[in-house]
């Protein structure tokens, strides 16, 4: 046993050992003699990206997430996935924006679901997270730092352009089969204000559905008559587009031109067309260009579509995050346009003149950027 003596001169020792030893530490550190436990952690560190779509019913947004899979695998990146219960759901992607918040990601890739989203949005960035808005721009579209998509109006344009060459001066009477009826977005309006632009129809005000005049002429190819019967929301889905074309053949069974917002709804159209008996009487055309209805206007059931690259928008926004992340570059919008713009090509297998197409064998190869 140690007197009190030895035992505090014993301490004594220890102290001035331990001191000499932080010394030795904080002098290797100084010199760059060894790396510190946060800048190792730190290069090692996944970089996390959320990708929030609107919904996983529909294959357009299946295939923007395998696009960023293959872009995170390759990478490196840290990527989670979410998506609404269904088109329109926010409450879902408010949750999934929050949570990526929470994780500490660097960015957000997402598919704005309606205008309630823009908040939460406004949120990640005030949190220091870079948002990308993929496919419809938010509104207001400062919302994200940047979006990289289809210029959605001038796809509307080139089926409306197409349309106006096919009709060869007979009147128009066009159903609308739209997105949504109880909320605003882009990507409705700007297609479908877009087809009818590309129709020769005047549109009263290009951010807003349903305000042109319902009956007058068109200009487009020929030129002749048109009648508007009316505009129904499908919801982007099958069952929706078959519902909103009942309701308008119901309203005038006479309709030979059909819009609609996208291919699902197309096909839910055709099937209410051939249920009437009026799928030989009508010229659907639509936007989207999966592989699915790149098939069904090889075989007519959609004279022509406007072929969209989802995958190659995941992919750019994965990468875009990444880059800011190593490099601290930022990505810009394409020349004349507030956003960056992804292409758009016509699918058709009745070209017309005026109007740059693709046919269907083609698109099937690179539909949706696979």
């Amino acid at each position: 046993m140690l007197s009190s003596k030895a035992s505090r001169s014993a301490k004594t020792r220890l102290l001035a050992a331990g001191a000499v030893l932080t010394l030795g530490a904080l002098s290797l550190t100084a010199c760059g003699g060894g790396s510190s436990p946060s800048s190792s952690a730190s290069s090692d560190e996944k970089i996390g990206v959320s990708l929030i779509v609107k919904t996983t019913s529909n294959p357009f947004f299946v295939s923007m997430q395998d696009g960023a899979k293959k872009a995170a695998e390759a990478d490196g990146v840290d990527l989670k996935l979410a998506a609404g219960k269904a088109d329109g759901d926010e409450d879902t992607q408010i949750q999934a924006i929050e949570n990526a918040i929470s994780k500490g990601d660097k960015g957000i890739l997402i598919t704005p679901n309606g205008p309630s989203v823009v908040d939460a949005l406004k949120k990640a960035k005030d949190a220091g997270l870079f948002v990308i808005a993929l496919d419809t721009p938010p509104d207001p579209a400062d919302a994200a730092d940047i979006t990289f998509a289809t210029d959605n109006f001038a796809a509307g344009e080139l089926i409306g352009k197409w349309t106006a060459q096919q009709l060869a001066g007979k009147k128009a009477v066009i159903a609308l089969v739209d997105l949504f009826d109880d909320k605003v977005v882009s990507v409705d309006y700007n297609r479908d204000q877009g087809f009818l632009t590309g129709l020769g129809i005047d549109t009263a005000d290009k951010k807003k559905n349903g305000d042109e005049a319902k009956t007058g002429k068109y200009t487009g190819g020929k030129g002749g008559d048109y009648e508007i019967v009316g505009s129904q929301a499908s919801q982007g889905a099958e069952d929706g587009g078959r519902t909103a074309m009942e309701t308008l053949l119901a309203k005038n069974p006479n309709i030979n031109v059909v819009y609609t917002i996208n291919e699902p709804a197309a096909a839910g159209a055709f099937e209410a067309l051939k249920s009437a008996g009026k799928e030989k009487d009508a010229l659907i055309v639509s936007v989207d260009g999966g592989c699915s209805g790149v098939n069904n206007v090889k075989s007519g059931v959609i004279g022509a579509t406007a072929q969209q690259y989802p995958v190659k928008m995941a992919e750019l926004g994965v990468k875009a995050i990444v880059d800011l992340a190593k490099t601290g570059k930022k990505p810009a919008n394409s020349e004349g346009l507030d956003f960056f713009n992804t292409g758009v090509e016509l699918v058709t297998d009745k070209p017309v003149d005026g109007v740059k197409s693709i046919t269907t064998t083609d698109a099937s190869q690179i539909c949706w950027g696979k």
